[in-house]
């Protein structure tokens, strides 16, 4: 059964629980390997399964607003066959909703962190360009953790957490455990295609980073990390994991 309330759907029939704020790339290329990135399908659909069925209402938004494409080897109709398999994201792909919700996001900077209950970085390819070195996206997601709120980011995503600084200028991961994609995942990357991928490795960067914990599970495995309100999961397998951890947060 689904009701509308305030021009927002919500799913079971259930009032909803509030908004979760998730933050995608937008369309980027890639300077290391010249390929047109975005978002990595998984990493928005996992969780925003985990999130619907939770109760919670899902505002998708960009780094710079407009059209979302996710990233080729994510997504499942792909000729590589390499995310075959993922039944949830074919799924979203059916659903009208769904695909104008990627036609038409607005830019991060037009939300206000008030009305949303957690925020969640979506991973893929291009936040290793459009999420490094963003100021601004570095202070939303500050001013949602400094309230308290869940704080969560997944697989390249985290790459945000290497510079992001809380308002008394220490690093958000000073004493804290988390997680990213790890050096292992981004050599099995390069060696299937070939190439050099990525232009750094989040691993490599997050242990040169004094005062904090960087820990990384089995490649590919779904390992997600809460410390306090600051969620991470290690790469797109972990996105549903990571969801759960935000779930249980709000629910405490």
């Amino acid at each position: 059964m689904v009701t509308e309330v305030n021009n927002y759907v919500h799913f079971h029939g259930a009032p909803t629980k509030g908004k979760i704020l998730m933050v995608a790339s937008s369309p980027s290329i890639s300077a290391q390997t010249g390929w047109p990135i975005g978002f990595w399908a998984a990493e928005l659909t996992h969780p925003l399964r985990v999130f619907q069925e939770a109760g919670y209402e899902v505002e998708l938004v960009s780094t710079e607003g407009g059209k979302l494409e996710m990233d080729s080897y994510s997504n499942p109709t792909d000729a590589s066959g390499y995310a075959a398999g993922d039944v949830i994201s074919l799924g979203y792909m059916q659903q009208p909703w769904f695909n104008e919700m990627l036609a038409n996001t607005k830019k991060f900077s037009e939300v206000k962190v008030e009305d949303y209950v957690a925020i969640f970085l979506v991973g893929g390819q291009g936040p290793m360009y459009t999420f490094k070195g963003n100021k601004a996206l570095q202070q939303l997601f500050v001013a949602f953790y400094e309230a308290g709120k869940p704080s969560a980011a997944v697989c390249h995503s985290t790459t945000l957490l290497l510079e992001a600084k809380t308002s008394n200028g220490a690093l958000v991961v000073n004493g804290k455990t988390w997680t990213g994609f790890a050096n292992a995942e981004e050599e099995f990357a390069d060696h299937a295609v070939g190439m050099k991928i990525q232009p750094y490795r989040i691993e490599e960067e997050a242990r040169k980073i004094a005062g904090t914990t960087f820990k990384v599970a089995a490649p590919f495995s779904a390992y997600a990390i809460a410390d306090g309100n600051l969620i991470t999961g290690q790469q797109q397998n972990s996105g549903a994991s990571a969801a759960e951890l935000v779930v249980a947060a709000l629910n405490k």
